[in-house]
């Protein structure tokens, strides 16, 4: 559904360049939830930006379902009107909601009907319904002053619905609101993929969001994509740094004697068997846990824990051996890793 290839996006400002995107290629599919994460800086803004060309690229291209945007001429009346048809079927939603204060709910609602040329009870029918879609119906005639600000992101996304799009891009659009609305907003959207068949592709900086909601996700730093792919996959690659940052586990050991650092990702059916306890008896050795974290990312129950291995070589192979029949992933942490974690230094 959304392509892009080799984006680039360099601003120029007082003689010199700044290349925000650099070569960033992703692949959504249809009807997927896919997050684009990264720290502030990363690009993540400007390639949203780039996927509707509010911002156009300086070089690569982007599809949405099928068209390349970037051979749709933006500029005069007639050479934009493809583009502007082509941005009727991407919805956008903003971090900071974009409502017009001096029209109430359902007005906010209207606006993208009336550029439409939609008339006016037809404008009210459906933004009556798209308001009773993300529910707010009650808040029809107020203004987004008296709305909280999980109200506002709801009437945004009606808004941003209004065009029956199927795409929807979403630019940090839960940063502004506090922890119960967040996940109160982002079971909507899973909610309206689900129902209807929605592309999603969402910004963040916040890796909860990618447990709750995404299906795939790509990591970006410094205009570069890092590390991207379907997220039951990356939890299950070693060496995956969303995975590390999804379930960032505890350092390494402090004990004398020959041990192996071992990092187990649980997945599927493996989440709920006693593995770890059959380790022990199987085996006969004392396992130490250095850190564990469980959560549900994407609807199915996932954990990654680092424990300690006593033994020599033989006995650590076994084990590890033991491990992976039970359908885990395992991997040896790089040391390098571990006494970063463990004196916190690096790059968290």
């Amino acid at each position: 559904m959304i392509t892009t290839t080799d984006l680039t996006k360099v601003y120029r400002s007082r003689g010199r360049e700044v290349v925000a995107l650099d070569g960033v290629s992703i692949h959504v599919r249809p009807g997927e939830v896919y997050g684009v994460i990264g720290r502030s800086g990363a690009g993540k803004s400007t390639l949203i930006r780039c996927l509707n060309l509010l911002e156009r690229p300086t070089s690569g291209t982007v599809t949405v379902d099928g068209l390349d945007l970037t051979a749709l001429a933006g500029r005069g009346n007639r050479a934009g009107r493809p583009l502007r048809r082509a941005r009727g079927g991407i919805g956008m939603i903003f971090q900071h909601f974009n409502l017009l204060s001096s029209r109430t709910v359902r007005g906010n609602v209207e606006l993208p009907l009336e550029i439409l040329g939609l008339g006016r009870r037809e404008r009210a029918r459906k933004a009556l319904d798209l308001l009773d879609l993300v529910g707010l119906a009650d808040k029809a005639r107020a203004y987004p002053a008296q709305l909280s600000g999980g109200q506002k992101q709801r009437v945004g996304i009606a808004r941003a619905l209004a065009g029956d799009p199927k795409v929807l891009l979403s630019d940090e659009a839960t940063s502004a609101l506090d922890p119960e609305t967040t996940r109160s907003v982002l079971g909507l959207l899973r909610d309206l993929n689900r129902d209807l068949g929605l592309t999603v592709l969402l910004i963040t900086h916040e890796m909860d969001v990618v447990k709750a909601v995404c299906d795939s996700a790509a990591l970006m730093e410094h205009g570069r994509v890092i590390e991207s792919g379907a997220v039951s996959d990356l939890l299950a690659t070693p060496g995956s740094r969303l995975a590390r940052e999804l379930f960032p586990l505890g350092g390494g050991s402090e004990n004398d004697g020959p041990t192996t650092v071992a990092d187990i990702t649980f997945h599927g059916d493996s989440a709920a068997r006693p593995v770890i306890s059959r380790l022990a008896r199987t085996h006969g050795i004392d396992i130490s846990i250095l850190g564990a974290a469980m959560d549900t990312v994407g609807g199915r129950q996932v954990g990654r824990m680092r424990v300690e291995l006593p033994g020599g070589p033989d006995q650590t192979a076994a084990a590890l051996a033991f491990l992976r029949e039970q359908g885990l992933t395992v991997e040896i942490p790089d040391p390098g890793t571990l006494t970063e974690r463990l004196t916190g230094e690096g790059a968290r």
